[in-house]
Order: structure tokens, then sequence, then C-alpha cells
């Protein structure tokens, strides 16, 4: 191991990931883990927290609007 190595654990299965271009699906340690965690997003069991309820585009509408 070099001195100046990044090693992470994969996000999905906690497997140390060494952080290099040999290392094609970093942070995953697998194209299998990197799927399974897309699947999470799709599902949205994953979601970035919004401070709150109302959207940039929730004023926005596609209606032209009086001239």
């Amino acid at each position: 191991m070099n001195a100046d190595e990044v090693i992470v654990n994969c996000p999905t299965c906690d497997k140390p990931v060494v952080w290099n271009s040999n290392s094609p699906y970093r942070p995953f340690c697998c194209k299998r883990c990197q799927l399974i965690d897309l699947g999470e997003w799709a599902d949205e069991e994953k979601r970035i927290p919004s401070s709150g309820d109302i959207s940039d585009t929730d004023e926005w509408s596609e209606e032209e609007l009086p001239r």
C-alpha cells in the first residue's frame, strides 16, 4: 500500500476500496453495489433533505401571463 493511497469504504457493503483509476466504480467496490445504490435512489429510499416545502418551481406555470 502506498502512503498516498486513499482508501474508502463502499457505501453499500462497507468493503475497503482504493481510490484510484484501478477502481472504476469508486466509491463502490463493484458494479453490483453501484446498481444497488442507484436502485435505492430510484425507489426514493434515499433522498436529499430540503429546507422547506416550497420548490422553486411551485409558482411557475406554463400558462401565458396576461400582457
